[in-house]
């Protein structure tokens, strides 16, 4: 009997996570990988050969705010930078506007503007209101929330509330119940009002003020708050961006005693420094802020030694005009990141002369476990989707006027960098969403991707 062919053969060097097959390839039936391989290409009704490139599974960021803006009509724009960064699962924060996502109703109506409007994949945390929020938690769960957010420190009270101790109690004794995780901005909103305020009161407005005013302390004094509501009441509890090293041996030493407590680092952290906050002023605000040089270091370490969750952006686009003027404080708080998570990412990695393996496990493979979507998102293995990243090395510098969103969002704290690689190419489920010039999806390509599965992962294999 003669093999039908398949769809499309993808070829290159792969990036699995335990090793790289030089000159291997990836054979797609459908929407799916039907098989890899290597040496000679079995046939297909499409080849596409990346000789000499590098093909990693797409990138599945598990931190965006596509909405937190202009709302939902956000996505589209934000999704389509992330196609052309080779980002081909997103999971976006619920804190929208007008309203956050949190209730199963809210939650459907996000889902039809996904459907509707998104160049890729999308799962979507879930939250709850300030107070009352907690009885719509296991609905939210039902309908295929891949975790939830909550936060120690306020931004609104309606959009993005500080939710207090006893109500956080409440809600991770529920969102245990679901087997979900709750990740936790994790900030002491009393500590960072003071100083804010004490930096105000001395006419201390200029950019480093953001990073002395919301200090590591800030954050630990949280990360322990939090850790230890989840040892109380058996919820997985994950630190949403810790910018400290200590954050993670803190969630190591809860493990210890028997909690669940896990958390991510977001790229910037493991690259930017205060002395880039004072010079991109308020294009290199974001919550939590950068931190020394010597810190960075530090969160390679916690890195290597397997100590974070994964790396994520905290992709929020906020437009230029929110991000001028001389008062930080004044200033939005967020960076652009989907379009240059993968060069960048790349780049610190070969910079430092670690393996491209690092970028599968932490920017894909992890991703997608702790959210629920592996084995369907975040490998290159037979039987998942057919995500694929394609980057071509090179000598490059990342420059923000590629950015595939509204003009108003097209900056990026990375302009000017050089890169040592490019996105040459992204796959969603098999079907080719950037070619190195143009997005080719239209919205609607991407999809709502509900968690698979209620296990808890920790990371610990």
């Amino acid at each position: 009997m003669t093999q039908l062919p398949f769809d499309r053969v993808l070829r290159g060097n792969l990036v699995l996570p335990d090793r790289i097959v030089p000159d291997g390839y990836i054979a797609i039936r459908g929407e799916t990988i039907a098989a890899i391989g290597e040496g000679a290409l079995p046939p297909a009704t499409e080849i596409h050969d990346f000789s000499g490139h590098t093909l990693l599974p797409g990138l599945v960021d598990g931190h965006m705010h596509t909405s937190s803006a202009i709302g939902w009509a956000g996505i589209e724009g934000a999704t389509r930078s992330a196609a052309a960064g080779g980002v081909t699962t997103c999971v976006d924060m619920p804190y929208d506007v007008p309203r956050a996502v949190t209730s199963a109703a809210i939650l459907a109506e996000k889902v039809e503007v996904v459907n509707a409007t998104a160049h890729v994949d999308v799962a979507l945390y879930g939250t709850i209101t300030k107070q009352g929020g907690v009885d719509a938690i296991a609905g939210l769960a039902e309908a295929g929330v891949s975790a939830f957010k909550l936060s120690t420190y306020e931004y609104d009270a309606v959009r993005f509330p500080r939710i207090d101790h006893p109500t956080m109690v409440a809600a991770f004794r529920e969102i245990a119940k679901t087997g979900l995780m709750v990740a936790l901005h994790n900030e002491d909103q009393e500590l960072v009002e003071r100083l804010t305020a004490e930096a105000k009161a001395t006419g201390r407005v200029d950019p480093i003020m953001h990073a002395r005013t919301r200090p590591p302390l800030a954050e630990t004094m949280a990360d322990l708050e939090i850790f230890e509501i989840g040892l109380e009441t058996g919820a997985h509890v994950h630190i949403a961006h810790s910018s400290v090293a200590r954050g993670f041996d803190i969630a190591e030493s809860f493990r210890a005693q028997g909690a669940m407590s896990t958390g991510e680092a977001c790229l910037q952290y493991l690259c930017m420094t205060e002395e880039d906050l004072v010079r991109l002023k308020g294009f290199g605000k974001c919550n939590p802020p950068f931190r020394t040089a010597a810190e960075v270091e530090r969160m390679w370490a916690a890195l290597v030694a397997g100590k974070v969750a994964y790396v994520s952006t905290d992709h929020a686009p906020w437009p230029r005009e929110k991000k001028l003027g001389d008062d930080i404080f004044a200033c939005g708080a967020g960076l652009t990141g989907l379009q240059s998570f993968a060069p960048v990412f790349y780049s610190l990695l070969v910079e430092r002369g670690l393996p491209l393996t690092l970028m599968a496990k932490y920017g894909a493979e992890r991703t997608a476990k702790f959210h629920g979507l592996y084995p369907r998102k975040g490998a290159l293995r037979v039987g998942s989707d057919a995500d694929v990243l394609v980057m071509q090395e090179g000598d490059f510098t990342f420059d923000e006027a590629i950015i595939q969103d509204r003009p108003e969002t097209r900056w990026s704290p990375y302009h000017g960098r050089p890169v040592k690689a490019r996105v040459a190419a992204s796959f969603l489920r098999g079907r080719q969403l950037w070619d190195g010039e143009r997005v080719l999806a239209a919205p609607g390509a991407g999809r709502f991707v509900p968690r698979q599965n209620r296990d808890t992962y920790l990371g610990l294999d």
